[in-house]
């Protein structure tokens, strides 16, 4: 493949990056501070289509190839990853309808969400499961006509405001995949607060009591729920931390250039310190790398390639390790001022360790991605 972007993937780039410079980075911090995002900016970013990037025109999506999805996430990780969340999760929402659902559920919701109408969240996280997701406790039984759901699940972000939940259940001992619609009777919301990091994502505990699902809310069917619906959304969602990941490494290392290109210690400027240089380089250079796997990774889910679930998964992996070091290299030059909320730096530092957490974390990727390794080299 080609690692240069061509004129399309360029001017989306170009057209992202003004967006995200004039109503996002300047008003990051507030965002984290007040731990949530403004309305009037979600309605904007809806206006831009931003939210149907992958869906199709039928729907009012703007069909973009994986690559510009991922410069998507990444100039958005850039200007916050709060922000940068909400593609994570509407887009693997929006993606298991699209692909799973029937014809009449993606005319009920596609559209909507492609213009930001409606905000989807994804529901696999429970009090007691997280990577281990096939262990999940929430439980859909068949009444009659109707199914009836209960359980709770946890850490869901943007669940404070979502309309629709894709939620992962199990049914008789098989997962399930269904839509819960926010104004349904026996859905309660439980706000979560002062987070580490992605402070403004707005999550959520989510708690089912008897809530009634309609048939014509199933995605999939039972035994597709989380081998198939879950799985391939979590591409989705992996492919946009990824990028995300790559986002806040690319700000680490600006805003590390700029400061040691101002600070003084000793008269002379830290950025002429060896030590530093050489920070510097090891910063840029793993940077590249998580972005040129993003890259490949996207390459290959445009090309439905049998590889690309793994590649996703090591572009997760590294970008998610990588950002960790970055954002610590780039708080030590930083020194006492990267403590300070006056400099971005320690927003960055806490947003880059949820990146090793969310949609599976880095120790268990990297157990799958050393079997898958193992294997290989076994045959």
């Amino acid at each position: 493949m080609n690692f240069n972007l061509n004129e399309k993937q360029q001017n989306t780039k170009i057209e992202i990056k003004n967006f995200v410079k004039k109503h996002v980075i300047p008003y990051a911090g507030e965002f984290d501070r007040k731990q949530e995002i403004p309305r009037s900016l979600i309605k904007r970013i809806g206006q831009q289509k931003f939210l149907g990037a992958i869906l199709p025109p039928k729907y009012g999506g703007l069909n973009w190839d994986m690559i510009r999805f991922g410069i998507l996430n990444e100039e958005f990780g850039k200007g916050c990853s709060s922000v940068r969340s909400l593609f994570t999760v509407h887009g693997m929402c929006s993606y298991a309808i699209l692909r799973w659902g029937t014809e009449e559920q993606r005319d009920r919701w596609l559209s909507k969400l492609a213009e930001g109408k409606l905000i989807g969240a994804f529901a696999l996280s429970e009090p007691d499961v997280g990577s281990d997701a096939k262990s999940i406790k929430t439980k859909l039984i068949l009444d009659d006509e109707t199914y009836i759901l209960n359980g709770s699940k946890k850490w869901i972000t943007f669940g404070q405001i979502a309309d629709i939940l894709l939620v992962i259940a199990q049914i008789e001992g098989q997962p399930i995949a269904l839509i819960a619609e926010k104004n349904q009777e026996g859905i309660s919301i439980e706000p979560i607060t002062d987070l580490l990091g992605t402070r403004a994502a707005m999550l959520s505990n989510i708690h089912f009591k008897n809530c009634k699902i309609p048939k014509t809310n199933i995605i999939g069917g039972p035994g597709f729920g989380f081998s198939a619906v879950a799985l391939s959304a979590l591409d989705i969602g992996r492919y946009s931390v990824a990028a995300g990941s790559v986002g806040i490494a690319q700000a680490c290392l600006e805003a590390s250039v700029m400061y040691a290109n101002q600070r003084k210690q000793f008269e002379v400027l830290i950025s002429e310190n060896q030590l530093i240089r050489k920070i510097l380089a090891d910063m840029d250079t793993n940077t590249k790398a998580a972005r040129f796997l993003y890259y490949y990774a996207g390459f290959l889910l445009d090309n439905n390639s049998d590889k690309a679930t793994e590649e996703v998964m090591r572009a997760k992996y590294f970008a998610g390790k990588k950002v960790n070091d970055i954002a610590r290299h780039a708080l030590q030059i930083h020194g006492g001022n990267g403590c300070s909320k006056e400099y971005p730096i320690e927003r960055y530092f806490r947003d880059a360790k949820i990146m090793e957490i969310i949609e599976g974390t880095n120790q268990m990727l990297q157990v799958v991605l050393g079997k898958k390794t193992s294997d290989f080299l076994r045959n």
